[in-house]
This record gives C-alpha cells, sequence and structure tokens, in this order.
C-alpha cells in the first residue's frame, strides 16, 4: 500500500525523467496493445473502483489482459504510475473561470472572489470522485503538467486580489493549505461547513487586499 507516508525510498519524479519517456527499453520487445496512456487511464479506473489500499500493478495487469511485468514496459516503478494517475486526475478540474490567458476574462461581477471559489469548489468534487488523490497530493510533488495548470489558475486568481509581497505569499500559502493541506477533510465536510470555511478565507483576503502596507517609521531627527 502507498500512503502519504510512504512515497518510495530515495527516487525521482516521473516528471523529472528526460523527456517524461517511457523505461529506454528495446521497443521491438513491448507488448503489442499497450500505451502508457492506456495505462495510466486503466490505472484512474482501477484506483476509483477499488481504491489506493488495493491497488497493485497484478491487479492493474489482470485488468487490462497483460502481465504484471508487461506494465514495467511503460514505467519504471508503480509510484511512477501512481503519479501519472494523480496528474491524469487533476486533468479533470474545470479551470476555464478562473482566466486562462487565451481564454476571455470572467464578468466583472464575478471576480476573483467568485473565481476562487469556483477553482475550490472544483477541487473539492474531486476528491469526493477520486478519494485516493487526497493522500497521493500528500505522498507526491505536484509537479506534472495539470497541477502546474491548476497552480497557474490559482495564481491568477491572487494577481486580481492587488495583494503583493509577503501578504500575497501569505494569501497563497493560505488558499494552498486550505485545498490541499485539508485534502480529504475537505472532502468530508458538510457543505455548509465547506462554504463557511471557504467564506471566512475570502474574506481574510479581501481584508489583506484592502488594508494599506504599514508606513515604514521616520528616523528621528538629531537632536541639534
Amino acid at each position: 500500500m502507498v500512503t502519504a507516508a510512504d512515497p518510495g525510498d530515495t527516487r525521482t519524479s516521473v516528471w523529472l525523467a528526460p523527456g517524461h519517456t517511457a523505461p529506454a527499453r528495446r521497443r521491438t520487445e513491448a507488448p503489442s496493445g499497450l500505451d502508457r496512456d492506456r495505462i495510466t487511464g486503466a490505472t484512474v479506473r482501477l484506483l476509483d473502483a477499488e481504491g489506493l489500499a488495493r491497488f497493485s500493478m497484478r491487479r492493474l495487469a489482470a485488468g487490462l489482459g497483460v502481465t504484471a511485468m508487461s506494465l514495467y514496459w511503460y514505467v519504471d516503478t508503480r509510484h511512477d504510475l501512481l503519479e501519472l494517475a494523480l496528474d491524469r486526475a487533476l486533468g479533470e478540474l474545470p479551470l476555464s473561470r478562473t482566466t486562462a490567458p487565451a481564454e476571455p476574462p470572467a464578468p466583472v461581477h464575478e471576480g476573483w472572489a467568485g473565481r476562487l471559489r469556483s477553482l475550490a469548489c472544483g477541487y473539492r468534487r474531486l476528491l469526493a470522485e477520486h478519494p485516493w488523490v487526497a493522500p497521493l497530493t500528500a505522498a507526491y510533488p505536484n509537479i506534472g503538467p495539470h497541477a502546474r495548470a491548476f497552480d497557474s489558475a490559482l495564481q491568477r486568481v491572487l494577481d486580481a486580489t492587488g495583494l503583493a509581497g509577503g501578504r500575497r505569499t501569505g494569501a497563497h500559502l493560505a488558499v494552498s493549505q486550505f485545498l490541499h493541506g485539508c485534502g480529504g477533510a475537505a472532502r468530508r465536510a458538510p457543505d455548509g461547513d465547506f462554504v463557511l470555511a471557504l467564506d471566512v478565507l475570502i474574506a481574510g483576503i479581501e481584508a489583506q487586499a484592502a488594508a494599506r502596507p504599514a508606513r515604514p517609521a521616520r528616523p528621528a531627527r538629531p537632536r541639534t
């Protein structure tokens, strides 16, 4: 079983491998009918159906109708495969309302607070649909393409608040902890509690955005 405390011994993220490619083995010997994309999709479906505790390469291979060793033509370890599945799930997040550069801006009345609500609620739905995502985000670095797209969306929302410096850093940390740190708690919380917690978070950011930075104290004039 892979848990947040068991991401594997010393290892390199699959996303840091050169070109994010499959293991460099002789492709002529690779099993026909398989590819990394198909294996990743099957991993997501197996995790949804049976959960992280029951996941194994043997179960995955059986569902694909191949031997477990066949999978290692495309990934070096099961940890690599779980990282791929995590990012595949994060790709389901609806990010259009967070105003990506290539898209039209969100309605003026919605503002950054509305876009942050959309982002937070979308992430909560993702955790409900894929309960295994929360422990994997704690176990592995979130540096895949969809994870980075999610963080970019959050950065654009925070850009719209007008915060800068330490206030901006604090707001980013608070939102990240709210979404990632509470993980399963956010998924299991009743709707009313989740909305209230989100309201408090947004109100705090609004207060910081409205507050004027303190002016530095003027040095005392020397007495003549």
